[in-house]
């Protein structure tokens, strides 16, 4: 099973937006549709997408969360969303009505610190029950003071219970910085790199991977900022053993969201 495990889809009829409000210095890989979505799995051969949900605001969360429940169960893993500018009890209330078992956290789009109190407050109540994906590092011409490697990993000590993927490899743009400071964290590292891994050198990459953990890096690719296929090969070429390759394109992701006893 290969599982991508950081996506976008919004509703057809705001995908265009929502799409060309997202980062302006990527290309675009897909619509953001959902069919568009499907499409490129089929081709790429990818079995299962996470699809993270973004509530920039406090009113937006709501649609977000009903959004990403509505979504395929077949095929899909609706991640919702959560903000500090509600309260503790309706963030994790929300996610309960919808039945959602994670959330993704974007700094930059939800104009947030990520050692922001209030966050914090919700991260402690997310612990043991719910998922995390957090974006971490620069995004577009923001260079990432909001979400920092540093504050990422104050977030790991915080929390031990937090079920945490680090969008990534804990630092996007921020390689080096993510090796020094993530790095061996227990803490979930995805690959996605847009507009392609492929643009890292693999050797640093194999490193980081086998540093950290194979059992802790999930592939994701961020569709559709990077091309799913495109990005299969790119983790193909890192020139890891073939049990490696197969934890890291879907071992790993069936094991956090109990697919492997399904």
């Amino acid at each position: 099973m290969i599982i991508d495990c950081h996506t976008h889809v919004w509703p057809d009829a705001v995908a265009k937006r929502a799409l060309a409000g997202s980062v302006r210095d990527l290309p675009r890989r897909g619509d953001g549709t959902v069919a568009g979505l499907t499409a490129s799995m089929d081709k790429a051969g990818v079995d299962r997408a996470i699809c993270l949900g973004i509530g920039n605001t406090p009113p937006q969360v709501d649609k977000a969360n009903r959004f990403a429940a509505g979504l395929d169960p077949g095929r899909f893993t609706g991640f919702g969303s959560v903000h500090p500018g509600l309260s503790v009890e309706d963030n994790i209330a929300g996610l309960r009505a919808h039945g959602l078992r994670g959330v993704k956290i974007h700094p930059m789009f939800q104009q947030l610190e990520l050692d922001d109190p209030r966050l914090g407050a919700v991260l402690d109540a997310l612990q043991g029950e719910f998922a995390v994906i957090v974006h971490v590092g620069a995004a577009g011409e923001d260079p990432g003071n909001r979400c920092t490697p540093e504050m990422l990993a104050r977030i790991v000590r915080e929390f031990p219970r937090l079920d945490l993927i680090a969008c990534h490899f804990g630092g996007y743009r921020m390689f080096e910085r993510a090796l020094d400071v993530v790095c061996g964290l227990p803490v979930y590292l995805d690959t996605s790199w847009p507009p392609g891994l492929a643009s890292l050198a693999p050797g640093r990459v194999r490193d980081l991977v086998r540093r950290h953990g194979t059992d802790r890096v999930v592939f994701a690719s961020d569709w559709p900022m990077a091309d799913q296929g495109a990005e299969i090969e790119a983790i193909r070429a890192l020139g890891l053993t073939e049990d490696e390759i197969d934890a890291v394109l879907g071992g790993n992701a069936a094991r956090l969201l109990g697919l492997d006893k399904q």
